[in-house]
């Protein structure tokens, strides 16, 4: 059967400065259809965890060359930029996914511009709902939160775990079956946790622990909670601690011209892609030494 383990884990951390944003980073590993072992990596992070990303792989025996297949659930800044550390990789995304990311709205903060030459760095396969990735391991579309977003449904020997990406940001979000952030459309959002719990025995969030529903429906976290601040203080002055249980609903201004704009551009959009150099990097160890900013 097919083991999920967890690279780098998802916290729902916010600041009233801005938004760290650590989503989780998954291996995903079994045979192919030949037998042959396969490395998949789900979400890759932003540039700030790379060390981290480094370290998680060779804690677990591998390097950035030895991961074949990366999926992106969706192409968001925090969870897109780190694609670029797996020369061998072919990488898997929703074809709407893939197209928007070329041309996003002028209000959605997290696809920059420049997000779809990012995704042209390595050679793409555009999936769809029930496609396979391994046997045992197959795409489920969860569209909302953007518009091609896709999780990553795996048979496990404790049953179906569903990767959701931000489809289902935080475990509360089980209870409230509202996306607290949405790019897209909010219906379709909504939608889309219905059906990720009603596959699924076991959620990986995008940014909170593993976690499945109890028969009253409360939250079960089967991992423990880690994290460790520094350059703070609790008794630093001026820091405060605000209630994160549970987050407000937004929505992108401009969200109701997005799908029009989105089909209007579909021509322009396919040419920008097809003209798009795919830049290929050697591979390499991590660089040595503790990591600057």
């Amino acid at each position: 059967m097919p083991t999920i383990d967890i690279l780098l884990p998802g916290f729902a951390v916010d600041t009233d400065q801005g938004y760290p944003a650590f989503c989780g980073v998954f291996l995903v590993r079994g045979p192919d259809a030949t037998g042959r072992a396969r490395n998949v990596l789900v979400d890759a992070a932003h540039v700030g965890r790379r060390p981290f990303l480094w370290d998680a792989l060779a804690a677990h025996g591998l390097t950035a060359a030895d991961i074949d297949t990366v999926v992106l659930t969706h192409a968001h800044w925090d969870h897109v930029q780190n694609i670029d550390l797996f020369p061998h990789a072919t990488l898997v995304l929703h074809g709407d996914e893939r197209r928007y990311a070329h041309t996003p709205h002028a209000n959605d903060w997290a696809t920059p511009a420049w997000t779809g030459l990012l995704l042209e760095q390595l050679p793409v396969r555009e999936v769809a709902d029930g496609e396979r990735i391994i046997p045992g391991v197959e795409v489920i579309a969860l569209p909302g939160h953007s518009p091609g977003s896709i999780g990553v449904v795996v048979d496990t020997d404790a049953g179906r775990a569903t990767i959701t990406g931000d489809a289902l940001h935080f475990a509360y979000v089980a209870r409230t079956r509202r996306n607290p952030l949405v790019f897209w459309d909010a219906d379709a959002a909504a939608r889309s946790i219905d059906r990720a719990l009603a596959v699924s025995d076991v959620i990986y969030p995008g940014h909170d622990r593993p976690f499945r529903l109890t028969r009253d429906g409360a939250v079960d976290y089967l991992a423990d909670f880690s994290l460790t601040l520094t350059g703070l203080r609790p008794d630093t002055p001026g820091l405060t601690f605000a209630d994160g249980t549970s987050r407000p609903v937004w929505t992108m201004p401009g969200i109701q011209d997005q799908r029009g704009l989105y089909e209007k551009n579909a021509d322009e959009i396919a040419r920008r892609i097809s003209r798009v150099p795919r830049v290929v990097r050697p591979s390499g160890p991590p660089p040595a030494g503790p990591a600057t900013g």
